[in-house]
């Protein structure tokens, strides 16, 4: 009785990792890194997302103000104060220093991660792990690697382009980017260009392994309500494509909002003679103080917004751009 028991319990496993793999291949063809033309892929990309950075910079601006700001504000007061004092332009204060390195941190995080997911998941399957878990796997792994890849070039562009976002026209200390970048090394040397770089890692890292596994697993059950017999239809591929995104980017923002919160003060914050190097713990303590956990969460709305949005039109651009940037005859 108990081997006929076994045998109905392997049988079902059989049947479905069966069907589990069957799922995988009915979705769309992914566009892996040895399919991509790798010059066109970067070339198409700088533009691409140098056109979404754009779009989204305003609300990364109004939730940096949020984060930095001693008394709490609320979104709308915030976005009043910087259009009566700058204008439109303060909204893109810091966008040039901004974008001039989005597009070498952009090529970087690409590359990491299509190499990364390529690799690890060829692995995992040559070990036997199921197509589902694989790609799960592989796609956690890839957001890590992508991460850490990017930061070396992110972090120096958030110092910068942080404090360049929350000065105004009547208290301007820079110039412009690059003034800014002379100065903050001339104020704390290179560890001035990377303070946060730690804590960009820690929380970075992993919400990019959650976000990358959650979006694969998000499509997997979006095609099981939508149905995989219309993964032809270009429409429905980006209409579920941006909704993963989306989830998965609302819950990021949501689960590393203090982190995130303590890394932007902890860049903006200027150091003099007269007062102590900021640090994380200094930090923290002071935002505790000025407002308990909600100061932590300051900014969310925007952030939520701005994350959910910028996942969503990235995931969708990042896509169409594997599909231009594929080699000739790669789904042949």
């Amino acid at each position: 009785m108990s081997f006929s028991v076994a045998g109905m319990e392997e049988e079902r496993g059989a049947a479905a990792a069966a069907a589990a793999a069957e799922e995988i291949r009915r979705l769309p063809a992914e566009v892996n890194w040895e399919m991509l033309d790798k010059s066109r892929f970067f070339v198409l990309g700088a533009g691409l997302f140098s056109g979404v950075s754009a779009a989204l910079y305003p609300a990364v601006v109004v939730k940096t103000h949020l984060q930095v700001a001693p008394p709490p504000q609320a979104a709308a007061a915030t976005v009043r104060a910087i259009l009566g004092r700058d204008g439109v332009r303060g909204f893109y204060r810091g966008f040039g220093a901004s974008l001039a390195g989005t597009v070498p941190a952009r090529a970087l995080y690409m590359a990491a991660l299509e190499a990364t997911k390529s690799s690890v998941g060829s692995a995992a399957v040559r070990l036997g792990v199921s197509e589902p878990a694989a790609s799960a796997v592989s796609s956690a792994a890839a957001g890590v690697s992508a991460a850490v890849a990017a930061q070396v070039v992110w972090t120096p562009v958030d110092v910068i382009s942080q404090r360049l976002m929350v000065q105004t026209s009547a208290a301007c200390r820079y110039a412009g980017g690059a003034d800014a970048f002379r100065k903050i090394l001339a104020a704390d040397g290179v560890r001035g260009l990377y303070r946060g770089f730690g804590l960009s890692i820690i929380t970075y890292a992993p919400s990019n392994a959650v976000w990358w596994a959650s979006y694969a697993m998000a499509q997997r059950l979006a095609w099981r309500v939508v149905g995989a017999d219309r993964s032809e239809s270009y429409p429905a591929l980006m209409a579920v494509q941006g909704a993963s995104a989306a989830v998965a980017g609302g819950a990021a923002a949501l689960v590393t909002m203090p982190l995130d919160t303590v890394k932007t003060r902890l860049q903006v914050m200027e150091t003099d003679a007269a007062s102590a190097r900021p640090t994380l713990g200094r930090t923290m303590r002071g935002l505790l103080k000025e407002g308990g956990w909600a100061a932590c969460y300051r900014g969310l709305g925007p952030r939520w917004g701005s994350m959910s949005l910028s996942a969503a039109t990235m995931v969708t651009t990042y896509e169409l751009l594997k599909r231009l940037s594929a080699k000739e005859g790669s789904f042949g």
